[in-house]
């Protein structure tokens, strides 16, 4: 990592992809802000991350599903005295099933972590990364992002915004010197499937490591990269071949990818 690409915010920085984004962001020499709900794991991989690395983790405990929680956040790392010069948006998680019987608040929490607070939180950051013309945003999307989920409707539909979103700030950013990139991965190894009820899901039982997919993402937006997808053939699917689907037959083939199987 070159300077002054120094400190990095990481949200959902406690496990998965999060957890090894703060891991190779540290390898490059350079210091994390680590943000989740569990100071346990945060100070734990705080203590790992300067031991190995002899950076400076900062750690930021906060639930990001709260109101109000970007700012907080926002403020923590003024108080500090911390520039970050590089914003990762991590955080989210999913469900599985029918909308109509899915719990609201359920919804409304993913509808926050997934993009409110990812929105708030860019719009806090950016403003001083174009002031100062540096810096670098990556946002975990997904390739759920390029199409509509049945059995996770509002997952998919958090992801599309994701996706769409960081594209259109990705243009109005590079003038200033400032990149934006979505992370697109298929399925990844880490605590969603369990915390999104989705096991059964055959999709899942070839879902790939949470390490390589960081590093893809990361190796991304070091390059400025607008989408980055970690396997070629989810490229060339979501790019190619899924707009050119009749619309009804990618939603049956999306709903056939979610369904569980029979026990």
């Amino acid at each position: 990592m070159n300077k002054p690409f120094d400190t990095a915010l990481i949200t959902g920085a406690s496990s998965g992809i999060g957890m090894e984004l703060a891991r190779v962001h540290a390898s490059k020499r350079g210091d994390v802000v680590p943000v989740a709900r569990s100071r346990e794991k945060l100070d734990a991989l705080k203590l790992e991350l300067e031991a190995k690395w002899r950076i400076k983790a900062t750690v930021i405990v906060q639930d990001l599903a709260e109101s109000g929680a970007a700012q907080r956040i926002f403020d923590q790392t003024e108080a500090r005295g911390l520039r970050v010069d590089v914003l990762i948006n991590n955080a989210g998680f999913g469900g599985h099933g029918l909308f109509h019987d899915q719990s609201l608040a359920d919804a409304q929490a993913m509808m926050q972590v997934n993009m409110s607070t990812l929105t708030d939180l860019t719009r806090l950051y950016l403003k001083g990364m174009v002031q100062r013309r540096l810096g670098r945003i990556l946002n975990v999307s997904s390739t759920a992002s390029f199409m509509p989920g049945p059995l996770q409707a509002v997952y998919y539909a958090t992801k599309a915004y994701v996706t769409s979103f960081s594209q259109a700030i990705a243009e109005e950013a590079a003038p200033y010197g400032v990149t934006v990139t979505a992370l697109c991965p298929g399925a990844v190894a880490t605590g969603f499937v369990e915390a999104g009820n989705l096991e059964g899901v055959d999709l899942w039982k070839q879902a790939k490591s949470a390490q390589s997919v960081a590093q893809c993402g990361y190796d991304a937006m070091e390059r400025g990269e607008l989408v980055a997808f970690n396997e070629g053939k989810l490229k060339f699917m979501m790019n190619w071949i899924v707009p050119m689907l009749p619309r009804k037959t990618a939603l049956r083939m999306s709903r056939q990818a979610m369904e569980k199987a029979a026990a």
